[in-house]
């Protein structure tokens, strides 16, 4: 069976969408989602990353994320992956809540059913690369094998 989510307020599964509200603590510094975490980390070390932390909703991290301007980080696709993988595992790590939701899932194969996005979900055709789900089915492998996620590389 495969566990299928995308909209943050889909029960039981939108606390694994990056809009989900659960923040966390990076390196002293205090992140309203995921969402503004990633999206921050694109401009680092800039001001513009501080705005991105500070914007009232995931939604507006967002679209601040992707503005044309200014331009992202150089190592940016590089390191794009790892960012998210820290932002998961802080996430998953600071609320017991949904991390009992996610190592509920067993070894069910988690997909975020995203229409549009095809490296990070599924897209409408089904064929995209589904990085946000693997990566969720790797946090859920450490928490299971008890494997702190303070561990993993900045």
């Amino acid at each position: 069976m495969t566990i299928n989510f995308y909209s943050s307020d889909e029960l039981p599964y939108g606390c694994f969408s990056n809009f989900a509200r659960y923040g966390f603590e990076s390196d002293g510094v205090w992140w309203p989602t995921a969402e503004h975490f990633y999206q921050a980390q694109k401009f680092v070390p800039t001001p513009y990353a501080e705005l991105i932390r500070r914007a009232e909703t995931p939604r507006r991290a967002a679209d601040l994320g992707r503005a044309p301007f200014p331009p992202l980080r150089q190592d940016w696709e590089r390191v794009k992956d790892d960012v998210m993988r820290l932002a998961v595992q802080a996430k998953f790590d600071a609320h017991a809540d949904i991390r009992e939701v996610l190592l509920s899932t067993g070894d069910q194969d988690i997909v975020e059913n995203s229409p549009t996005d095809a490296y990070w979900g599924r897209d409408s055709t089904g064929t995209g690369r589904n990085m946000l789900g693997t990566i969720l089915m790797e946090v859920r492998g450490r928490l299971r094998a008890g494997s702190p996620g303070s561990t993993m590389a900045r």
